[in-house]
């Protein structure tokens, strides 16, 4: 019970839904600001509650007018079902928001206006977030089902090639068809700068991928998978063929057609604590 509660400590307001709430106040629209508030902090709560119940590290959660951005000290080595089911359990919480807010109108309790603003919005965020588009829990699972294929340097790269052509695709529709539209103009921008970063940073993000591995975070791991190798490749291109959910041995064929086995780990420990990275798998077996 304790974890969960220490996530409510971990919310914040992004300015951009400060600027939201300014608007709000000043066109007398406090109850419709209220209902998106509480929309955007049930969404980010199910994604945050279902991290906590895997023990995982809450960074940050930040509430944006579309939804949340929870940020956390996981680095793509736990399970697909944790990884799928924290991603999925922000979207979810609309279908049972959308419901009850159907059986309160129903009932008499939430008069017509309010309701179609809440259910809406409801759909609104939930579409959005579902777009296949990194940050957005659409962008997530796309990420995730990559990287259970491909290895996860390429899986990654390929994740934001196919976010940068879906963000394409909203960006001539807004400037085709919606134009006039601010609110998804700031939206776009948002994202035209989320990927921005995640782009400039995908060499870190991988490093840490790998540190997670060598200090032994293993919960994610399902199956082996070999990787052969020659005596002549570096470590890190070896890296870059490592995946989520797998174990790998090092098959390296040597240059007399002899045969060595080396466990990731030990390339690990000549990476990162032997400071070797530049060395081959020649200099490594000595």
């Amino acid at each position: 019970m304790i974890k969960y509660r220490e996530v409510l400590t971990k919310i914040s307001v992004h300015p951009l839904f400060w600027v939201i709430i300014v608007i709000g106040i000043f066109t007398a629209r406090f109850k419709e600001l209220l209902l998106l508030f509480c929309i955007v902090l049930i969404h980010e709560l199910g994604h945050a509650f279902a991290a906590a119940h895997y023990n995982w590290r809450i960074k940050k959660i930040q509430l944006l007018p579309f939804g949340g951005v929870a940020e956390l000290e996981e680095h793509g080595n736990k399970s697909l079902k944790e990884e799928l089911v924290v991603v999925i359990a922000g979207p979810i919480q609309h279908i049972w928001m959308m419901a009850i807010g159907y059986m309160l109108f129903e009932a008499g309790w939430l008069h017509a206006e309010l309701y179609y603003f809440f259910m809406w919005n409801n759909i609104i965020i939930l579409a959005f977030n579902l777009l296949p588009i990194w940050p957005l829990d659409g962008g997530k699972v796309l990420f995730n089902v990559l990287s259970y294929r491909f290895p996860y340097l390429q899986a990654h790269e390929k994740m934001m090639k196919l976010s940068c052509v879906f963000f394409s695709v909203i960006l001539g529709w807004q400037l085709l068809w919606n134009s006039n539209n601010i609110m998804m103009w700031v939206l776009l921008i948002f994202l035209a700068v989320s990927l921005y970063q995640e782009w400039k940073q995908r060499r870190y993000a991988f490093m840490r991928f790998l540190l997670e591995r060598y200090y032994g975070n293993k919960r994610g791991i399902e199956k082996i998978a070999p990787i052969e190798v020659k005596t002549e490749d570096r470590l890190y291109t070896i890296f870059t063929k490592f995946r989520r959910g797998y174990k790998h041995s090092i098959i390296v064929h040597g240059k007399y057609k002899e045969h060595y086995t080396l466990d990731e780990n030990e390339l690990l420990y000549a990476y990162f604590t032997e400071k070797r990275t530049t060395s081959s798998v020649e200099e490594l077996i000595g």
